[in-house]
């Protein structure tokens, strides 16, 4: 039963999460986005008493629950750790703690505390295990959600239906990509070969559960009545469950209740008392029958996972083959090719609005990704800096920020940035608008130009003569104290490869 309802709560979390990382319309969000407030880290940083309190209370009835039912990093190592038990079944066993794991597991607490109050987000971002799942989830697995969601959307266009839309597929950063990637192998390597090592080492989270959960209230073995089968320690992916010497190391366990079922004498039950005691079961043995059944009900769902597998295998190589397909067809009418923009050497990175100051964004924000994975208008991208490694900026290449979208500040479980309004948002500057007199068009093709003052959203541009001749061609000028800084005349000045009006951030958003 314990078992049952822990894999129920996985299972929902796992996929409600994957899905707000994945949806890109903002819809899920607003149903369950309330999944990514309850990760333990995002919870400190945003200052969420209720929900800190909450998972602490947890730990200290059931020990480190959260890290199997509510942890999608630790939900995934769970599911890698499966799929490894089909070729080699109870392929677990008991591993002695170690000194040296222990100084290093604690070691890695330490340093993840001092970086975040140090402001050091090249360390925080990268084992902080909610952030890690995040960027798994967006880097590798979203281009092949929006290709699976560009085909349905083909044949929906041609049914005559808009129930789907295409989206652009590209490359946000490249070291996020590869950040990404190493967290996967990393992760995949250690559930494969042993089961919660990557939890049981190097996770700050999975450290500091641990030592609270040494005072849980649900100490289940009733070791009177062990027999030393050893079966629940062949079950136990933390390797915790000493059968030789009849205890459990419950800073490594992970409250799976794996050996609830494996156990053919009831020892591991449910026995409430002091955290240093524990209380007889006065339950039955398990019948023989109930044992088979299990194993039917195991091998069924194995079944069921390697079905899960090949259709999944199967949609990714349609999508590929879709994408190849349509790159090779694609023309361009005879047009000429326009090159692409490139992003300028700003002195200060564009954060988002509501994250108030640089200073503040970079202590919060874990660089999840999720609000690059809900901006509609494809202007946040992860950092590749050192001093704000993965943490969301901005670049107005492919859109800009427009002043009715607030979505990043609703998505945020951090409160790196805060929720903002429409009508506060249109009256906050994250930056100003500059020109560069070399590269506009007006001084080098000698043409007419007024983009950026007929498209600045709020009168912040404007065109004054470029000489005094009587039909003189007109350049920009730019009033700074009423720009926002939201890129519309970055965006869309039609110089190349550099746009010759850019936005330079500012340290300190103000309201103007």
């Amino acid at each position: 039963m314990m078992k049952n309802v822990r894999v129920i709560a996985a299972a929902f979390f796992m996929a409600a999460l994957s899905l707000l990382f994945l949806d890109y319309t903002g819809t899920v969000h607003s149903y369950l986005g309330w999944s990514a407030k309850l990760q333990l880290v995002p919870a400190i940083l945003a200052g969420s008493i209720a929900v800190i309190a909450g998972l602490l209370l947890l730990t200290l009835i059931f020990g480190r629950i959260y890290c199997s039912a509510i942890c999608p990093l630790g939900i995934f190592q769970d599911v890698i750790s499966r799929v490894a038990n089909i070729s080699r079944k109870n392929r677990f066993s008991y591993r002695p703690p170690r000194k040296s794991f222990f100084i290093l597991r604690f070691a890695i607490l330490g340093l993840f505390v001092f970086a975040m109050i140090a402001s050091v987000p090249v360390v925080t971002v990268l084992i902080e295990p909610y952030s890690a799942y995040g960027r798994m989830i967006s880097q590798l697995f979203g281009p092949l959600y929006q290709w699976g969601n560009n085909i349905l959307a083909h044949f929906a266009e041609r049914a005559d239906s808009y129930a789907f839309y295409s989206v652009d597929v590209w490359l946000k950063s490249v070291s996020a990509l590869v950040a990404a990637g190493l967290t996967f192998v990393a992760a995949s390597i250690f559930a494969w070969k042993s089961g919660r090592g990557y939890c049981n080492t190097l996770c700050p989270v999975g450290a500091l559960l641990g030592l609270a959960s040494q005072l849980c209230l649900m100490k289940p073995p009733v070791w009177e009545k062990c027999s030393g089968c050893g079966l629940c320690a062949k079950k136990c992916k933390s390797g915790c469950i000493d059968t030789v010497n009849k205890r459990v190391d419950y800073l490594r366990c992970v409250s799976c209740f794996n050996c609830y079922g494996a156990c053919p004498q009831k020892v591991f039950s449910v026995s409430w008392g002091n955290p240093f005691g524990v209380k007889k079961s006065t339950e039955q043995p398990i019948q023989k029958s109930k044992i088979e059944k299990s194993e039917m009900a195991e091998m069924t769902g194995n079944d069921a996972g390697r079905r899960n597998f090949v259709s999944a295998s199967a949609l990714f190589l349609l999508a590929c083959a879709t994408r190849v397909i349509s790159r090779t067809y694609d023309f361009d009418g005879g047009l000429a090719p326009l090159e692409d923009k490139k992003a300028p050497n700003r002195e200060t990175p564009i954060i988002p609005p509501g994250a108030d100051n640089v200073r503040h964004f970079r202590r919060h924000c874990t660089g999840c990704q999720l609000c690059v994975s809900a901006c509609p208008n494809q202007v946040l991208r992860p950092s590749s800096k050192l001093s704000s490694f993965m943490q969301p900026q901005m670049s107005f290449e492919r859109g800009y920020c427009r002043p009715e979208c607030v979505k990043c500040g609703q998505v945020c479980p951090t409160s790196a940035i805060r929720p903002v309004t429409t009508a506060e948002k249109s009256s906050i500057q994250i930056g100003y608008a500059v020109w560069n007199k070399d590269l506009c068009v007006v001084n080098v093709d000698n043409v007419k130009c007024d983009l950026c003052s007929r498209k600045c959203p709020v009168g912040a541009i404007t065109q004054i003569p470029k000489t005094d001749e009587e039909n003189s061609l007109k350049i920009p000028m730019i009033i700074t104290n009423r720009c926002i800084g939201c890129g519309a005349c970055e965006h869309l000045c039609p110089a190349r490869p550099y746009s010759a009006i850019y936005v330079e951030g500012a340290e300190s958003h103000r309201v103007i």
